[in-house]
């Protein structure tokens, strides 16, 4: 009768297991999936842990290089995602012959103390690193495009806009602004209308890149969708538009109905956009 028993208790609700709930895979993340870095470097540590910058080198750079360098940056509200979700961009860019970056910062966290100023302090760290080894990553310090995308794009942006954003430590007679910026469905209005005040808290307006345009940024191509909830796309057409009227260059990508992250679900989309920013890129001599 024992292993009736067991059935028995088996087959009850009791031994039932609930699902373990993973996050939706789309198509950047299936081109992804089977990616390796070159080499992974560290860039700056922080109470006690190292944050990692993830390299896709060309097959024949050599540290006497002076190439241009893809940096790209993960979303995820500030509070989550990691480098490999951007492997594919960095991928494509070091099959062109650029050294292509996948890079890790802090994730904004109350907890532990960690704010999206600090996530912003990171990223600045991460070009400051590339300029002062720009000797031994073969890149030249002033062809650096950064790029991110949603959250990531916001710290993209962070890197022309925050000047005043810096970790205690840094050298800050290294220029981090870099020579382009590429933004996809970005965190680029921190209003009330846009998104990100209630993580940032009272001071948004220091962290919103539409609200701090100057004249001298980068070149800029933005990527949105006009069906974004998430980071309306309204907040891309107010920075586009302060950008043209500061007099710097700016191109915004439209693409109606996208909702956010649209470029990342679909592989056609994906590569067209790929396409469209190699474009811009060659346009600034940035890109062979």
């Amino acid at each position: 009768m024992k292993p009736l028993i067991l059935i028995l208790l088996l087959a009850t609700p009791l031994f039932a297991q609930t699902p373990v709930k993973t996050k939706a895979t789309d198509a950047v993340d299936g081109i992804g999936k089977d990616m390796k870095p070159s080499r992974v470097l560290v860039y700056k540590t922080i109470a006690g842990r190292a944050l990692e910058m993830h390299i896709f080198d060309p097959t024949d750079v050599k540290p006497s290089d002076h190439r241009a360098c893809f940096l790209t940056i993960h979303g995820g509200g500030w509070t989550g995602g990691a480098p490999p979700r951007m492997y594919p961009f960095a991928a494509h860019y070091a099959k062109l012959g650029l050294v292509g970056i996948s890079l890790q910062y802090r994730l904004n966290n109350a907890k532990a103390g960690v704010t999206v100023f600090d996530c912003v302090k990171d990223v600045r760290s991460a070009m400051r690193y590339l300029h002062s080894h720009a000797n031994e990553l073969g890149i030249d310090p002033k062809k650096i495009i950064v790029s991110g995308g949603s959250a990531g794009g916001h710290l993209a942006a962070s890197t022309a806009l925050f000047d005043k954003v810096n970790e205690e430590g840094d050298d800050l007679t290294l220029n981090v602004t870099p020579a382009a910026l590429v933004l996809l469905f970005p965190v680029i209005d921190t209003s009330k209308s846009g998104y990100g005040q209630a993580k940032i808290g009272e001071r948004w307006q220091e962290l919103s890149p539409a609200h701090n345009v100057r004249p001298g940024l980068p070149p800029t191509i933005t990527f949105h969708g006009t069906g974004d909830t998430v980071t309306p796309f309204a907040g891309a057409r107010l920075f586009h538009e302060a950008m043209l009227k500061a007099g710097n260059r700016s191109e915004l990508d439209v693409n109606e109905g996208g909702v956010h992250g649209y470029l990342m679900r679909d592989a056609t989309l994906f590569a067209e956009t790929l396409n469209k920013t190699d474009v811009f890129l060659k346009s600034l001599g940035l890109l062979k």
